[in-house]
């Protein structure tokens, strides 16, 4: 077995997770190889003698996510904006993640907007911090509560909004099959909690 499994915060995890042990490299090729023969496949014929290794490479990457800290780039704010109080938009950050219940990639975009209280961050910070927790198995509404949550516990801004829309590949390749279905998910603290006309700011401006 590997070292223990220190990921990043997660203030909002159902399950404390620095006590999981990580399976080794060798393990990990090994269940990768045992999947391929449960499917049907011969795991040492000429195609498949490699895939193994590229499957766990694979997912160094994309579960990357377990093993950063999202509050660690939004440390730095930027006190110098001239003044600025208003409405500060960030719309269209890809990502893709993976559904919890079948491991199937869900992709969308990320809008986020906040008015700032005591400076701004900078602005690619925020699609650092979707991208971290995107790259960890997710439920969508999960992962819209962990971004919402990291940002506001750390800028504290006046208020935040964020939508989330993405289309789930365990909807689009297996079980109802239904082609272009898209979820949508919002949350909202301070004056856009409090202001539904500051809600439908927020959604204008992203409808563009």
């Amino acid at each position: 077995m590997d070292a223990v499994i220190k990921p990043g915060t997660n203030k909002v995890a159902r399950k404390a997770q620095s006590d999981l042990v990580r399976p080794s490299r060798e393990e990990a090729e090994a269940a990768v190889k045992t999947l391929l023969a449960w499917a049907g496949d011969d795991s040492d014929r000429e195609g498949l003698l490699d895939t193994p290794k590229r499957v766990v490479k694979a997912y160094e990457e994309l579960f990357s996510g377990y093993f950063e800290d999202p509050e660690e780039h939004l440390e730095r704010t930027f006190d110098d904006i001239g003044g600025y109080e208003d409405l500060i938009l960030v719309r269209n950050i890809a990502f893709h993640s993976h559904c919890e219940h079948h491991m199937l990639p869900f992709i969308g975009q990320a809008h986020i907007a906040y008015y700032p209280s005591e400076g701004a961050v900078g602005l690619s910070k925020l699609a650092r911090v979707v991208d971290i927790f995107a790259k960890r198995l997710q439920t969508q509404e999960n992962l819209t509560a962990q971004i919402a949550s990291a940002i506001d516990d750390k800028l504290a801004p006046r208020g935040l909004a964020l939508m989330i829309e993405a289309e789930h590949q365990c909807m689009t390749m297996r079980g109802v099959q239904k082609q272009g279905a898209s979820t949508i998910t919002t949350q909202f603290t301070g004056i856009f909690q409090d202001d539904p006309a500051e809600q439908a700011k927020f959604m204008s401006l992203v409808r563009g």
